[in-house]
């Protein structure tokens, strides 16, 4: 079930690898790894996906795209992992990032962090809690997610796997007269 699932978000990496931005890119976008719809390759793109979502500058899809090439994971996965942070989300992921941080490193918290345009003093007060938070939220995130997914597509091919077991045990079984016996020729 999982890889049938990934396989239609699957992009064609010829049509790809044709656009004129990704020229640089083409001899690298051969590489059969970056688009391949096997859990090797799968699941550690949810991971990076996952962690360079929590990376609080913009273009989390290009880090993640570049991450996913560097360590030659699916790329179409860890791309589309990053969109767990949208402009809904990012509030409340990173005020989370922040008290996270915050409490770890034992820091008061402000209840109201207001940032003035002109004012680097205000920023300088809670950039180490935030980033903190950051690195361990997404680790944690991309953890979970690594794992979760590793642990469903397991079990989803061991029940295909029982179930087509259990299939050709029936098929052998019922032999071609439909008695249930065995043909026992040696």
């Amino acid at each position: 079930m999982p890889r049938r699932f990934f396989r239609r978000l699957n992009f064609d990496r010829h049509a790809v690898a044709r656009q004129w931005y990704m020229r640089p890119f083409e001899r690298i976008l051969h590489e059969p790894r970056i688009w391949s719809t096997r859990r090797r390759s799968i699941v550690p793109g949810i991971g990076v996906g996952l962690f360079c979502a929590w990376i609080p500058v913009p273009g989390h899809s290009i880090i993640a795209a570049l991450v996913a090439l560097a360590l030659r994971v699916n790329i179409p996965v860890a791309v589309l992992a990053t969109l767990i942070t949208n402009p809904v989300t990012m509030g409340p992921f990173y005020y989370a990032a922040y008290r996270v941080g915050a409490a770890i490193l034992e820091m008061r918290t402000r209840a109201n962090v207001d940032i003035p345009a002109d004012s680097v003093t205000e920023m300088m007060g809670i950039w180490q809690p935030f980033l903190l938070g950051c690195f361990i939220l997404g680790s944690a995130t991309a953890a979970v997610g690594y794992f979760s997914l590793n642990l469903i597509w397991r079990l989803s091919v061991s029940g295909y796997v029982r179930a087509r077991r259990r299939r050709a045990a029936r098929e052998a079984g019922a032999g071609p007269d439909g008695g249930g016996q065995r043909d026992q020729r040696g």
